[in-house]
């Protein structure tokens, strides 16, 4: 299995997380590891699309849409963001 993602791949939550919000601002808890992460605003938003499985292409577009960021601009970023969730076990590739 790859430890990388693509823009290609379906991803989704990987559960085990106990999230919250502090101001504006998602933490989460990692049951299995014990880590705390701050995803920020915008992970947050990223963090919330992906309850459901999504592709990385259909993310960037609702992203774009929302904070009017070009496409390819909006995909460095969150596979860059997605890839280091995925290395921590955070999110999964979905079938």
């Amino acid at each position: 299995m790859s430890k990388k993602i693509s823009s290609d791949d379906v991803l989704k939550q990987s559960g085990g997380t106990v999230v919250s919000l502090m101001g504006s601002e998602t933490v989460m808890l990692c049951i299995e590891n014990g880590k705390y992460y701050n995803l920020g605003e915008i992970g947050g938003v990223l963090w919330n699309y992906l309850e459901q499985p999504i592709t990385i292409s259909s993310l960037c577009k609702k992203l774009g849409d929302e904070y009017e960021v070009e496409h390819s601009q909006c995909e460095e970023q969150v596979l860059s963001f997605l890839n280091d969730l995925y290395k921590e076990g955070l999110v999964e590739r979905s079938k």
